[in-house]
């Protein structure tokens, strides 16, 4: 029985063999840039394959790069790379390419006007496999507006002299009309669609009569209502600082226009100490009278106690507030009468202020 067995082995054995195939290579593997057009997905053992760069790429090497596929399934070694073709940016767009004076094949450049500019172009441009654009940088022109009609009862005064037919766009222009009448709109220009305004209509206005403002006065008007483009000048009472504009106008919607306000000084709310103001050092009790203007800086003195010197520290009059700096520390009699030589404004002056932080910077007096 025993040979039996072998002769059944051996049979399985010869049907195992024949069946089992030979080796392959699946598709070489390719870098970007490689024409892999004329690749199969299966080559056999011994096949070559010549790798050449796709159009719009440049060669690593000058000859050609042959692969071969090996016994083992394997392909051999190449050293062949592939790198795109590179279209020089044009000149006027090099500012904004961040310093790239190139750009590598299928690059697309997209071009767009800002308002109120027409584009004269293609509004794309493709990097080629020859280095060259498809298409040259557009240009855009400035779209144009009718001239604009004057009002039934005024006349038109442009921003900049015009001639011919057309204004461009952005330019602007002033509706005036015969006094008294107000335009109910005074301004025009032409716009990023070639359109321009409708004239306004010219009809008459007056503002209320104007009301004084606090810790001020109205220099000079007759109590009365106004016209367009009447205008009233104010003033404020003595040591009070004007903010704003000093004189209003009557506008055109018959309101006046922002009246200015009168800022109340500062008192220095230390009784001892010496600071520095008016371009100069001062004891608290020489400042006479004791009173800042608005928007005067006054400067405090704090102490470094660990390095033992003197630094200032600046404060602003703010409508009647001026706050003390946080590290500012008002000496007491004996100290102030006694020891005077020892504060903060009279000692060494440090090399640098300590940094300050957001809750130390200053406190209200």
């Amino acid at each position: 029985m025993a040979p039996t067995w072998v002769l059944v082995l051996l049979g399985h054995m010869v049907l195992y063999t024949s069946v089992s195939s030979k080796k392959v290579c699946g598709r070489p593997p390719i870098t970007d840039g490689i024409d892999e057009s004329a690749l199969k997905r299966v080559f056999e053992v011994g096949e070559e394959v010549t790798l050449t760069c796709e159009m719009g790429y440049l060669p690593s090497t000058t000859t050609p790069r042959r692969i071969s596929c090996t016994a083992t399934g394997e392909w051999t070694s190449s050293d062949l790379a592939c790198s795109p073709r590179m279209c020089p940016i044009p000149g006027p767009l090099q500012p904004l390419a961040m310093g790239r004076t190139e750009a590598p094949f299928k690059s697309v450049l997209n071009f767009s006007c800002d308002d109120g500019y027409i584009m004269q172009g293609a509004n794309e441009s493709r990097c080629l496999h020859d280095g060259t654009w498809s298409n040259p940088p557009p240009t855009c022109k400035a779209v144009n507006c009718p001239l604009p009609r004057p009002p039934a009862d005024g006349r038109i005064v442009h921003d900049k002299p015009v001639t011919g037919t057309t204004t461009r766009y952005g330019q602007g222009w002033t509706y005036e009309c015969n006094p008294p009448k107000a335009p109910s709109f005074e301004r025009g220009s032409c716009s990023a669609n070639g359109t321009v305004p409708e004239p306004p209509v010219c009809r008459d206005v007056s503002c209320p009569i104007p009301t004084g403002i606090p810790n001020g006065f109205i220099t000079f008007a007759v109590m009365r209502q106004h016209g367009y483009k009447d205008k009233v000048r104010y003033a404020c009472n003595e040591n009070y600082v004007l903010q704003g504009e000093a004189e209003i106008q009557c506008t055109n919607t018959g309101n006046w226009t922002s009246k200015p306000v009168c800022r109340a000084p500062c008192k220095v709310g230390i009784k001892r100490g010496r600071i520095f103001y008016n371009a100069k050092k001062i004891w608290i009790e020489d400042l006479k009278p004791n009173r800042v203007l608005h928007g005067e800086p006054v400067v405090f003195y704090c102490k470094n106690k660990a390095e033992k010197c003197g630094y200032p520290v600046a404060s602003t009059c703010n409508d009647g507030v001026l706050p003390l700096p946080e590290c500012f520390e008002e000496p007491g009699k004996v100290e102030y009468n006694l020891r005077a030589k020892t504060l903060p404004s009279e000692i060494a002056m440090c090399a640098a202020s300590p940094p300050a932080t957001p809750s130390s910077t200053a406190r209200p007096t």
